[in-house]
Parts: C-alpha cells; sequence; structure tokens
C-alpha cells in the first residue's frame, strides 16, 4: 500500500507565536526572557509550551539577567534564546559582546518599537537596524535575520538557530511591532521537512581538546560543561584554551578568527528575495514590514506599466553587498523604503559607487508607510 501523504493545513497565526512555534522546531530547549511590548506573545508561548517539549522556561528579573542566563544554558549544550524589544535589546548589549568574544551560540528575537529609550511601546519601527550591527563594542561580525511576513517568522528563526549553532556566534533576529502582532494564513512545513543543525561536537580526547581551536575553517567544535572535557570562558580576549592573552599574535588570531567564521561564509550567510525584477529598471529596496507595503507599490506601479521589482533583504547583517553592487550596475534607480530616520540606505549609498540613483522614502512617527505613499515618492523620483 502506498503511504498515506499528510495533507497541510493552512492555519491562522500571529507572527510572534509563529516565532515561538518556528524556535521549537528548531530544537529550543531553554529561554529566558522578560516581558516587554511588543514581543510578550513569544515568552508567554513559550511559558506555557516549552515544558511540554522537555525544555526550561525562565523569567528573569530583567534583560541583563535574561542574556546572561541564556549564556549560560548554551555553554551548558542548551539551544537557547531570549525575545526582547529596543530598551531590553539595549540592556543586553554588554553581554551580547561576551558571547561574541566567547563564541556562545544563541539567540536574540528583537521585536522593534519606537525609541529612543521607553519611546513607543506599541508603535512600529525598524529603528533597532544598525543597533543590531554595531550596539556592542569592539570588532565583532553580527548576523541579522529580518522578517516580513509571518511565515517567516516561522522560517527565519529556524535559519537563525542553524546559522547560530553551525558558526558559534550570536544570532539576531528582527521583528517590528506589524509582524508581530499581525496574523496571516501560513502553511508550516512538516516537522521532517525541517532541517536542524546541531553544533560540532569534539572529536579528540580531552586532553587533547581547545574550546577556541584556531583552524583552517574558523569554527571550533564545541564541548558542552559537564561532558569531561575542560575549558576557561573569559570575556577577556583569550588564548585556544580560553585563557586570558595579551600577546600580539594570539589577540590579532582571535579577532580575525570572529571575522573570518562569517566573511568566509558569506555566500550561506547572506540571503535576498526579490520580485518582478527579471525586467525591473527601477527597484524598491525593503525590509520587514516596510516590504509589505512596497510589495503592493510595486503592483500598483506595475498596472501603469513603471518597471520596478522589490529587493527584500532577509539576510540584513552582513549586509548583501556583491549583490547590491551587482544591481546598481543593473538598475537606474533603487528607492530605499525604512520605518526609521535612514538606516540601511546609507549601506545601499556604500555599496552602489555612484552608479545608480539612491533616493529614500522613510517614516518615523511609529505608523507604517503606506502602498500609496511608496508608489507616490516613487513616481517624483523617476
Amino acid at each position: 500500500m502506498e503511504e498515506k501523504v499528510k495533507e497541510k493545513k493552512e492555519i491562522l497565526l500571529q507572527g510572534n507565536v509563529a516565532c515561538a512555534q518556528g524556535a521549537l522546531a528548531a530544537g529550543l530547549n531553554f529561554f529566558a526572557g522578560y516581558p516587554i511590548t511588543p514581543s510578550t506573545e513569544i515568552a508567554e508561548y513559550l511559558a506555557k509550551n516549552l515544558p511540554k517539549y522537555g525544555g526550561k522556561f525562565i523569567q528573569m528579573e530583567d534583560e541583563i539577567a535574561s542574556i546572561s542566563a541564556v549564556i549560560g544554558a548554551s555553554l551548558a549544550g542548551a539551544k537557547a534564546m531570549t525575545a526582547t524589544s529596543g530598551p531590553g535589546f539595549s540592556l543586553m548589549q554588554e553581554n551580547i559582546g561576551y558571547a561574541y568574544i566567547a563564541e556562545v551560540p544563541c539567540v536574540i528575537v528583537d521585536v522593534q518599537r519606537g525609541g529612543p529609550s521607553t519611546g513607543l511601546p506599541t508603535k512600529v519601527s525598524q529603528s533597532d537596524t544598525m543597533q543590531a550591527r554595531w550596539g556592542t563594542h569592539g570588532d565583532y561580525h553580527s548576523i541579522t535575520l529580518a522578517v516580513s511576513s509571518v511565515k517567516e517568522c516561522f522560517e527565519l528563526i529556524i535559519r537563525a538557530f542553524n546559522l547560530s549553532e553551525k558558526y558559534r556566534t550570536p544570532v539576531i533576529l528582527l521583528m517590528d511591532e506589524v509582524i508581530g502582532h499581525m496574523r496571516e494564513k501560513v502553511t508550516l512545513p512538516q516537522p521532517e521537512e525541517i532541517k536542524v543543525f546541531n553544533r560540532w561536537k569534539p572529536t579528540v580526547p580531552p586532553e587533547w581538546y581547545q574550546h577556541f581551536e584556531i583552524n583552517p575553517h574558523f569554527i571550533s567544535p564545541m564541548a558542552s560543561f559537564g561532558e569531561g572535557y575542560r575549558f576557561n570562558v573569559t570575556g577577556l580576549t583569550h588564548d585556544p584554551l580560553g585563557f586570558p592573552t595579551a600577546k600580539a599574535q594570539e589577540i590579532k588570531d582571535k579577532l580575525d578568527k570572529l571575522r573570518n567564521k562569517i566573511e568566509h561564509n558569506i555566500n550561506d550567510i547572506v540571503q535576498v528575495k526579490e520580485e518582478f525584477m527579471e525586467d525591473a529598471t527601477s527597484a524598491i529596496f525593503a525590509y520587514g514590514s516596510a516590504a509589505r507595503s512596497a510589495r503592493q507599490a510595486i503592483r500598483i506601479a506595475r498596472q501603469k506599466r513603471i518597471k520596478v521589482g522589490l529587493i527584500q533583504p532577509t539576510t540584513v547583517w552582513p549586509f548583501p553587498d556583491v549583490y547590491m553592487e551587482h544591481m546598481s550596475d543593473k538598475l537606474e534607480l533603487i528607492l530605499v523604503v525604512e520605518l526609521n530616520q535612514g538606516q540601511l540606505v546609507n549601506e545601499v549609498l556604500r555599496t552602489n559607487c555612484g552608479r545608480a540613483r539612491i533616493r529614500r522614502l522613510n517614516r518615523y512617527d511609529g505608523e507604517l508607510i503606506t502602498p500609496d505613499e511608496i508608489f507616490k515618492r516613487l513616481r517624483e523620483v523617476r
């Protein structure tokens, strides 16, 4: 008899809940966080459901404690994450830097709202985009993903975990208030269709093990506390064994490793989605919820025979330099649409080299940019 194929069902799902469900599908077994609008539904869902999967949920006293607990859990072998918004993300920055230098895999979800400070707790913004890259001090290299739909909340949190485990690094997932709270009909993959990556484990005897080994792949196998491997973890710049160093070559080797494991794997890390780009002479560059309005504006423009397409980076850091350099050769105009005063537009300008005309449309009053606003701006600058 032929095996019966499972029928996939459409379900109505909120973005924050989809993110939590995707994290569980990726193997999440530890969450520490502090409730903050507009990310709270992620914590609420996991508080109820993570224990059913054998995981641990802890509500901490604040965001500093939350990221600290996540780092500790990851070092003990857990797949760990937290979720927050702008003010909490700011509080986490020092320990996010600790996770970078200690090469601790973990996922930080930032459901963005308006700022600075307490700002606009219930309003939409994309003003944490540069903080996701430059929020902590020193030389480090961020992997940051951005979602624009409920389905992407599910898919990209899984990808965030996989990249984090693969490259032994924190990965940031940028959402925003609109995406976090909106509901869409989605069809989710079956569990057997989901690819899950688990960190590389050491194969050498404990006496040979170097927790921060320098090798040609720039990624060290990672033992967990309690597995019989002894290692030191510190926020100080350290040697391959994890002990603080002041030796120039060891310092350089460590910082080169943090850079190279990202730069040498750009093709695996960076992803960009396109729509209507086959014949486009102009493009709208947008990400997150702004990409949704851009998509509709493009349909309006196409009805009026304006050849415009959508460039939607799902990886915002590292920035898709090579892709954008290619597009600046191909296109006459790139309109950058953002819910902030202008952040990624500067990256588009940097990679453009003066070939295409770069124009911008920004809104930062807590409201969404509408398709009509984008279409009107597109006609103005063509």
